[in-house]
């Protein structure tokens, strides 16, 4: 069972109805501390991460009608005490049936809307960060293309920073967030755009690059390309809701991105607008493909709104969203079919 610690900050006049609240999430422990300066009550809590979407969706409920509200959440890697080890004791010998069911519940645990809100905003902004990773990848791929040496590409896909927004696409899409899913758009096409330009400039003085395997596979799409895309997605909207490390996933998002990008700007380089057209449409398919396999991952997994008003709110421009997606993909899958 995952544990985290919420510490929240509480105005002395809302305390008692808001302790009891809480006290019925946690059973691991609940501490106050009281603050006289600021006429506020310190309460700390562990709580099982079952509960933990439902204790921050109720401390932000009650902050919007309340000021003086701050909520803070950690990690608990452990906690033990004298009631868990006896409750720990008591498990072991509960039956095999029971244990099964408590690891089927397990299956569909994931970080809590709030903490998947905080990363996917930190992994879809245009930073110098993330320019300057793509500018590199951009150049260590394109020269990878030239050498047509796979390992140079490989390298190139694992400082690619392209999971980020792409997920994030599929992440606002879910919410319904039409701002948030055009500040990832724009940052992730920003970086498509460097990367073209970089590689379309050494496709112009480098002819060799577009003789290279690297090259000549992504100028046309095939089935295995689509599927391919969707896994990369899916994986990559896992990652994010088990709190799991984006960088190996990020490799696998980055097949699916940076080497068709790179042959686009090479052919653009060379204006060979055959290649030009095959690789563009491989593009579009794992674009469409990432975000609308994370989207189905988002759905899935209980992603919503706090408030059922943002929830009523949202749920046309949702449907909408991914009946589009859906829609472009199916396109592109017909494309692919009858050949282009």
């Amino acid at each position: 069972m995952g544990l985290q610690l919420v510490e929240v900050y509480v105005p002395k006049s809302n305390y008692h109805f808001v302790v009891e609240r809480l006290r019925s999430y946690s059973r691991e422990g609940t501490w106050k501390e009281e603050e006289t300066h600021n006429e506020r009550i310190l309460i700390r809590m562990i709580v099982s991460s079952d509960y933990v979407e439902e204790v921050l969706n109720y401390l932000e409920t009650v902050s919007r009608s309340s000021k003086g509200f701050e909520t803070i959440l950690f990690p608990v890697h452990t906690y033990f005490s004298h009631e868990t080890i006896q409750e720990e004791d008591q498990n072991v010998e509960e039956e095999p049936d029971e244990e099964d069911s408590e690891q089927e519940k397990r299956r569909f645990l994931r970080a809590s809307r709030q903490e998947l809100m905080h990363t996917i905003e930190d992994k879809s902004s245009l930073t110098l960060n993330y320019s300057l990773l793509v500018v590199f990848s951009a150049i260590v791929a394109t020269a990878g293309f030239m050498k047509d040496d796979t390992a140079v590409v490989i390298g190139a896909m694992a400082i690619a920073p392209l999971i980020g927004p792409a997920i994030s696409m599929g992440f606002a899409t879910v919410l319904g967030d039409v701002p948030h899913l055009g500040k990832a758009a724009l940052t992730l096409f920003a970086g498509i755009f460097a990367i073209v330009a970089i590689s379309a400039l050494f496709g112009y003085f480098f002819i060799e690059g577009t003789s290279s395997s690297q090259y000549t596979n992504r100028t046309s799409v095939t089935l295995a390309d689509f599927f391919l895309a969707l896994a990369a997605g899916a994986a990559g909207a896992m990652s994010i809701l088990n709190r799991l490390s984006s960088n190996l996933v990020g490799v696998m998002v980055a097949v699916a991105l940076l080497p068709p990008v790179i042959t686009f700007g090479m052919s653009i380089g060379q204006a060979l607008w055959d290649d030009t057209y095959g690789s563009f449409l491989l593009i579009m398919t794992n674009i469409t493909c990432i975000v609308l396999s994370a989207v189905i991952i988002f759905f899935l997994s209980g992603v919503r709104p706090v408030r059922w008003k943002d929830e009523s709110m949202i749920s046309v421009s949702r449907l909408v969203s991914i009946f589009f997606i859906s829609i472009i993909a199916a396109i592109i899958l017909v494309i692919i079919l009858i050949g282009f």
